[in-house]
Protein backbone atom coordinates (compact mmCIF):
# COMPACT_ATOMS: atom_id res chain seq x y z
CA UNK A 1 0.00 0.00 0.00
CA UNK A 2 1.20 3.31 -1.15
CA UNK A 3 0.77 7.01 0.52
CA UNK A 4 0.70 9.70 -1.19
CA UNK A 5 2.29 12.70 0.68
CA UNK A 6 0.37 16.19 0.94
CA UNK A 7 1.18 19.34 1.33
CA UNK A 8 0.09 21.52 4.33
CA UNK A 9 -3.21 22.79 4.17
CA UNK A 10 -2.62 26.89 3.81
CA UNK A 11 -3.29 28.74 7.44
CA UNK A 12 -5.45 31.85 6.82
CA UNK A 13 -4.13 35.18 5.36
CA UNK A 14 -3.33 37.86 7.57
CA UNK A 15 -4.42 41.36 7.24
CA UNK A 16 -2.36 44.51 6.33
CA UNK A 17 -1.16 46.20 9.46
CA UNK A 18 0.83 49.11 10.34
CA UNK A 19 2.97 49.24 13.07
CA UNK A 20 4.80 52.12 14.81
CA UNK A 21 7.92 51.17 15.82
CA UNK A 22 8.64 51.91 19.53
CA UNK A 23 11.89 53.71 21.14
CA UNK A 24 12.93 50.20 22.10
CA UNK A 25 13.77 49.37 18.79
CA UNK A 26 15.26 52.66 17.78
CA UNK A 27 17.89 51.53 15.45
CA UNK A 28 17.37 48.01 14.63
CA UNK A 29 17.87 46.68 11.40
CA UNK A 30 14.61 45.95 9.53
CA UNK A 31 15.15 42.21 8.86
CA UNK A 32 15.77 41.69 12.75
CA UNK A 33 12.76 43.73 13.38
CA UNK A 34 10.47 41.64 10.95
CA UNK A 35 11.74 38.21 12.25
CA UNK A 36 9.99 39.37 15.87
CA UNK A 37 7.27 41.19 14.39
CA UNK A 38 6.26 38.01 11.63
CA UNK A 39 6.83 35.36 14.05
CA UNK A 40 6.95 32.07 12.41
CA UNK A 41 7.32 33.31 9.11
CA UNK A 42 11.05 31.97 7.65
CA UNK A 43 13.64 34.74 7.46
CA UNK A 44 13.64 33.50 3.14
CA UNK A 45 10.09 34.47 3.23
CA UNK A 46 11.04 37.71 5.01
CA UNK A 47 13.40 38.72 2.68
CA UNK A 48 11.37 37.82 -0.91
CA UNK A 49 8.60 40.23 0.86
CA UNK A 50 11.11 42.78 1.52
CA UNK A 51 12.66 42.31 -2.44
CA UNK A 52 9.35 42.80 -3.86
CA UNK A 53 8.02 45.80 -1.93
CA UNK A 54 5.36 44.51 0.03
CA UNK A 55 6.94 45.89 3.61
CA UNK A 56 6.87 49.71 3.21
CA UNK A 57 8.31 51.73 5.89
CA UNK A 58 6.82 55.12 6.04
CA UNK A 59 5.01 54.58 2.37
CA UNK A 60 8.95 53.34 0.74
CA UNK A 61 10.56 50.45 -0.17
CA UNK A 62 13.44 49.47 1.91
CA UNK A 63 15.75 47.27 2.44
CA UNK A 64 17.13 44.75 4.71
CA UNK A 65 19.79 46.72 6.56
CA UNK A 66 17.33 49.59 7.15
CA UNK A 67 17.82 50.92 10.65
CA UNK A 68 14.69 51.53 11.96
CA UNK A 69 13.74 54.97 14.00
CA UNK A 70 11.86 55.09 16.81
CA UNK A 71 7.94 56.51 15.14
CA UNK A 72 8.68 54.77 12.02
CA UNK A 73 5.47 53.49 10.07
CA UNK A 74 5.82 49.94 9.09
CA UNK A 75 3.10 48.38 6.52
CA UNK A 76 3.25 44.10 7.33
CA UNK A 77 1.60 42.92 4.05
CA UNK A 78 -0.59 40.11 4.17
CA UNK A 79 1.24 36.65 5.21
CA UNK A 80 0.24 33.13 4.88
CA UNK A 81 1.81 30.44 7.35
CA UNK A 82 1.59 27.09 6.05
CA UNK A 83 1.16 24.69 9.13
CA UNK A 84 4.91 23.45 8.97
CA UNK A 85 5.89 27.11 9.78
CA UNK A 86 3.55 27.80 12.31
CA UNK A 87 4.47 28.22 15.79
CA UNK A 88 2.64 26.21 18.80
CA UNK A 89 -0.14 28.52 19.91
CA UNK A 90 -0.67 29.32 23.54
CA UNK A 91 -3.93 27.69 24.62
CA UNK A 92 -6.33 30.48 25.59
CA UNK A 93 -6.82 28.97 29.22
CA UNK A 94 -2.88 29.30 30.04
CA UNK A 95 -2.63 32.93 28.76
CA UNK A 96 -5.97 33.98 31.05
CA UNK A 97 -4.50 31.98 33.73
CA UNK A 98 -1.39 34.09 33.77
CA UNK A 99 -2.74 37.80 32.84
CA UNK A 100 -5.10 37.06 36.22
CA UNK A 101 -1.78 36.66 37.82
CA UNK A 102 -0.33 40.01 36.92
CA UNK A 103 -0.06 42.31 40.02
CA UNK A 104 1.77 45.19 39.25
CA UNK A 105 2.16 46.94 36.07
CA UNK A 106 3.85 50.38 34.62
CA UNK A 107 5.69 51.34 31.90
CA UNK A 108 8.91 49.09 32.57
CA UNK A 109 7.88 46.10 34.42
CA UNK A 110 5.26 43.87 35.00
CA UNK A 111 5.09 41.96 37.90
CA UNK A 112 3.37 38.55 38.59
CA UNK A 113 2.60 36.70 41.32
CA UNK A 114 3.26 33.33 39.93
CA UNK A 115 1.21 30.06 40.98
CA UNK A 116 3.69 26.97 42.00
CA UNK A 117 3.67 24.48 39.24
CA UNK A 118 3.96 26.70 36.56
CA UNK A 119 7.14 27.16 34.59
CA UNK A 120 8.62 30.91 33.77
CA UNK A 121 9.30 30.13 30.28
CA UNK A 122 8.52 26.76 28.03
CA UNK A 123 11.22 24.19 27.74
CA UNK A 124 12.18 20.50 29.06
CA UNK A 125 9.48 19.40 27.97
CA UNK A 126 6.70 22.02 28.35
CA UNK A 127 5.77 24.21 25.49
CA UNK A 128 5.06 27.14 27.44
CA UNK A 129 5.35 29.02 30.50
CA UNK A 130 4.67 32.64 32.41
CA UNK A 131 6.79 34.54 29.26
CA UNK A 132 4.75 32.71 26.40
CA UNK A 133 1.58 33.38 27.50
CA UNK A 134 2.51 37.02 28.15
CA UNK A 135 4.01 37.58 25.37
CA UNK A 136 1.27 36.16 23.18
CA UNK A 137 -1.26 38.09 25.43
CA UNK A 138 0.37 41.33 24.53
CA UNK A 139 1.66 40.76 21.15
CA UNK A 140 3.10 44.55 20.52
CA UNK A 141 5.36 44.68 23.65
CA UNK A 142 8.73 43.63 24.07
CA UNK A 143 8.57 41.73 27.31
CA UNK A 144 12.25 39.40 28.80
CA UNK A 145 12.41 37.89 32.13
CA UNK A 146 14.63 40.12 34.34
CA UNK A 147 15.06 36.75 36.41
CA UNK A 148 14.02 33.09 37.15
CA UNK A 149 11.90 31.28 39.76
CA UNK A 150 11.62 27.29 40.17
CA UNK A 151 8.76 26.07 38.85
CA UNK A 152 7.32 24.82 42.41
CA UNK A 153 8.08 27.77 43.37
CA UNK A 154 5.56 30.63 43.89
CA UNK A 155 5.34 34.68 44.28
CA UNK A 156 6.58 37.51 42.75
CA UNK A 157 8.44 37.60 38.90
CA UNK A 158 9.65 40.35 37.80
CA UNK A 159 9.18 40.86 33.74
CA UNK A 160 10.57 44.03 31.50
CA UNK A 161 8.29 45.69 29.05
CA UNK A 162 11.44 47.48 27.41
CA UNK A 163 15.59 46.78 26.91
CA UNK A 164 16.23 49.82 28.61
CA UNK A 165 14.40 48.31 31.87
CA UNK A 166 15.87 44.82 31.31
CA UNK A 167 19.35 46.31 31.14
CA UNK A 168 18.76 48.29 34.19
CA UNK A 169 16.81 45.50 35.79
CA UNK A 170 20.20 43.31 34.86
CA UNK A 171 22.48 45.63 36.37
CA UNK A 172 20.90 45.54 39.93
CA UNK A 173 20.60 42.40 39.92
CA UNK A 174 24.44 41.91 39.29
CA UNK A 175 25.34 44.35 42.27
CA UNK A 176 22.92 42.70 44.48
CA UNK A 177 20.73 46.28 44.52
CA UNK A 178 17.39 44.34 44.31
CA UNK A 179 16.12 43.03 47.80
CA UNK A 180 14.63 39.60 46.76
CA UNK A 181 12.89 38.09 50.60
CA UNK A 182 11.04 34.56 50.57
CA UNK A 183 9.18 33.04 52.91
CA UNK A 184 10.07 29.37 53.60
CA UNK A 185 8.89 26.33 56.26
CA UNK A 186 11.98 24.35 57.51
CA UNK A 187 12.16 21.14 59.30
CA UNK A 188 12.72 21.38 62.82
CA UNK A 189 13.49 24.66 65.61
CA UNK A 190 15.69 26.60 64.00
CA UNK A 191 18.42 27.72 66.78
CA UNK A 192 21.10 29.93 64.79
CA UNK A 193 19.35 32.65 64.65
CA UNK A 194 20.04 35.45 61.80
CA UNK A 195 22.06 33.36 59.74
CA UNK A 196 24.16 33.63 56.26
CA UNK A 197 24.76 30.59 54.62
CA UNK A 198 27.89 31.07 52.62
CA UNK A 199 28.56 28.02 50.55
CA UNK A 200 29.38 27.80 46.88
CA UNK A 201 26.53 25.89 44.60
CA UNK A 202 27.79 23.76 41.84
CA UNK A 203 25.73 22.00 39.19
CA UNK A 204 25.72 18.12 39.45
CA UNK A 205 24.86 16.44 35.60
CA UNK A 206 20.90 15.89 35.50
CA UNK A 207 19.46 12.84 37.51
CA UNK A 208 16.44 11.07 35.68
CA UNK A 209 15.93 14.35 33.34
CA UNK A 210 15.93 16.65 36.66
CA UNK A 211 18.94 19.43 37.23
CA UNK A 212 20.95 18.70 40.94
CA UNK A 213 22.82 21.43 42.76
CA UNK A 214 25.20 20.75 45.44
CA UNK A 215 27.30 22.34 47.63
CA UNK A 216 30.81 22.39 46.31
CA UNK A 217 33.96 24.25 47.24
CA UNK A 218 34.69 24.62 43.16
CA UNK A 219 31.16 25.49 42.96
CA UNK A 220 29.93 29.50 42.03
CA UNK A 221 29.83 31.84 45.01
CA UNK A 222 26.09 31.84 46.49
CA UNK A 223 25.00 33.46 49.79
CA UNK A 224 21.43 33.75 51.20
CA UNK A 225 20.55 34.95 54.74
CA UNK A 226 17.66 33.13 56.94
CA UNK A 227 15.90 34.59 60.39
CA UNK A 228 13.38 33.11 61.81
CA UNK A 229 9.70 34.20 61.67
CA UNK A 230 7.52 31.64 63.39
CA UNK A 231 8.31 28.77 65.67
CA UNK A 232 5.96 25.77 65.60
CA UNK A 233 7.80 23.72 68.46
CA UNK A 234 10.29 20.94 67.41
CA UNK A 235 8.41 20.24 63.93
CA UNK A 236 8.98 23.06 61.66
CA UNK A 237 9.98 27.06 61.55
CA UNK A 238 8.83 29.58 59.35
CA UNK A 239 11.85 31.30 58.18
CA UNK A 240 12.39 34.76 56.03
CA UNK A 241 15.16 34.31 53.44
CA UNK A 242 17.12 36.86 51.49
CA UNK A 243 19.21 36.13 48.48
CA UNK A 244 22.83 37.93 47.74
CA UNK A 245 22.90 35.98 44.77
CA UNK A 246 20.20 33.86 42.39
CA UNK A 247 21.50 30.42 41.71
CA UNK A 248 19.02 28.09 40.76
CA UNK A 249 17.75 25.65 43.82
CA UNK A 250 19.67 28.19 45.90
CA UNK A 251 17.28 28.69 49.52
CA UNK A 252 16.63 24.61 49.04
CA UNK A 253 20.05 23.72 48.75
CA UNK A 254 21.38 26.14 51.67
CA UNK A 255 18.48 24.96 53.61
CA UNK A 256 19.16 21.35 53.57
CA UNK A 257 22.72 22.25 53.71
CA UNK A 258 22.22 23.95 57.46
CA UNK A 259 20.06 20.84 58.73
CA UNK A 260 16.63 22.53 58.05
CA UNK A 261 15.31 20.65 54.23
CA UNK A 262 12.56 23.09 53.15
CA UNK A 263 9.08 21.08 53.91
CA UNK A 264 7.84 19.26 50.62
CA UNK A 265 10.91 19.44 48.79
CA UNK A 266 11.18 15.89 47.16
CA UNK A 267 14.58 16.79 45.47
CA UNK A 268 16.32 17.45 48.55
CA UNK A 269 14.40 17.11 51.37
CA UNK A 270 13.73 14.82 54.15
CA UNK A 271 11.13 12.25 53.03
CA UNK A 272 9.45 11.79 56.99
CA UNK A 273 9.49 15.54 57.48
CA UNK A 274 7.48 15.86 53.96
CA UNK A 275 4.73 12.67 55.00
CA UNK A 276 4.13 14.64 58.34
CA UNK A 277 3.57 18.20 56.17
CA UNK A 278 1.39 16.40 53.90
CA UNK A 279 -0.67 14.76 56.64
CA UNK A 280 -1.22 18.38 57.74
CA UNK A 281 -2.38 19.61 54.16
CA UNK A 282 1.33 20.42 52.36
CA UNK A 283 0.51 18.89 48.88
CA UNK A 284 3.51 21.34 47.17
CA UNK A 285 7.47 23.11 48.24
CA UNK A 286 6.46 25.48 51.00
CA UNK A 287 8.78 28.34 49.28
CA UNK A 288 7.43 31.82 48.67
CA UNK A 289 8.61 35.03 46.76
CA UNK A 290 7.46 36.99 48.82
CA UNK A 291 8.90 40.85 48.20
CA UNK A 292 10.50 42.47 45.97
CA UNK A 293 12.28 46.67 46.40
CA UNK A 294 15.25 48.31 44.54
CA UNK A 295 15.61 51.72 43.44
CA UNK A 296 15.90 53.04 39.68
CA UNK A 297 18.51 54.72 38.49
CA UNK A 298 16.07 58.08 38.90
CA UNK A 299 15.37 57.33 42.35
CA UNK A 300 12.29 56.17 42.20
CA UNK A 301 11.62 53.20 44.38
CA UNK A 302 10.19 50.36 43.22
CA UNK A 303 8.58 47.84 46.33
CA UNK A 304 5.65 45.24 45.90
CA UNK A 305 5.01 42.35 48.00
CA UNK A 306 2.26 38.97 47.64
CA UNK A 307 1.00 37.34 50.58
CA UNK A 308 1.95 33.80 51.18
CA UNK A 309 -0.56 31.88 48.93
CA UNK A 310 -4.11 30.43 50.39
CA UNK A 311 -2.45 26.32 50.54
CA UNK A 312 0.18 27.78 52.69
CA UNK A 313 -1.54 30.17 54.90
CA UNK A 314 -3.48 26.97 55.83
CA UNK A 315 -0.66 24.48 56.60
CA UNK A 316 0.31 27.37 59.36
CA UNK A 317 -2.79 27.85 60.49
CA UNK A 318 -3.22 24.19 60.95
CA UNK A 319 1.00 24.29 62.85
CA UNK A 320 -0.27 26.86 65.10
CA UNK A 321 -3.40 25.16 66.45
CA UNK A 322 -1.50 21.92 66.69
CA UNK A 323 1.17 24.40 68.77
CA UNK A 324 -1.87 26.06 70.96
CA UNK A 325 -3.24 22.49 71.87
CA UNK A 326 -0.01 21.62 73.18
CA UNK A 327 0.77 24.98 75.09
CA UNK A 328 -2.81 24.39 76.35
CA UNK A 329 -1.99 20.52 77.48
CA UNK A 330 1.17 21.70 79.87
Amino acid sequence: MSYESRSPEPGPLSKVTHVPVAADDDGQRLDNWLTRALKGVPRSRIYRLLRKGEVRVNGRRAKPEYRLAAGDDVRLPPVRQEAADAPRRVPDRLIEAVEATVVHADPDVLVVAKPAGLAVHGGSGLAFGVIEALRASRPTETLELAHRLDRDTSGLLLVARNRQALRTLHALLREGRVEKRYLALVKGPWNLGKKTIDAPLATEARRAGARHVRVEAEGKAADSTFEPVDFFGPRATLMAVRLGTGRTHQIRVHAAHAGHPVAGDDRYGDREFNAEMAELGLKRLFLHAQSLSFEWPNGRTFAVSQPLPPELALVLETLGAARRRRSRRR
